[in-house]
Parts: structure tokens; sequence; C-alpha cells
């Protein structure tokens, strides 16, 4: 898990296993380009701070 998936939207927290995952739906191809390290950053990632929007009219 890199430092952008930290505070993304599609991470969810698996009780059974005791770890996080991307609840993504990633199709095949995409899935072989971020695992080869193709792309820069994660094509799917969205913020999931809600309060960024906040700390940005401050």
């Amino acid at each position: 898990m890199d430092g952008q998936c930290i505070t993304c939207a599609f991470l969810s927290y698996d009780e059974e296993y005791e770890e996080y995952y991307c609840d993504c739906e990633i199709d095949e191809d995409d899935y072989c380009r971020i695992m080869q390290g193709s792309y820069k950053s994660c094509p799917y990632y969205r913020n999931g701070d809600e309060y960024a929007v906040v700390r940005k009219q401050i």
C-alpha cells in the first residue's frame, strides 16, 4: 500500500483477515498495468477525505 492509498475512498478493512484492501472494481488489463508499474499513480484514486473541501475554504 503506497501513501496515496491511505486517503483513498476505496480503501476498506477486512475484519476476518485483519487487513486493508482496495475495494475498487478494476478490470484485468488495468490491474496488470498497475502491478507492472505502468502508471505513476493509481488511476482509480478518489480522495476519501470528507473535510478536504472545508479545509480549502479556511
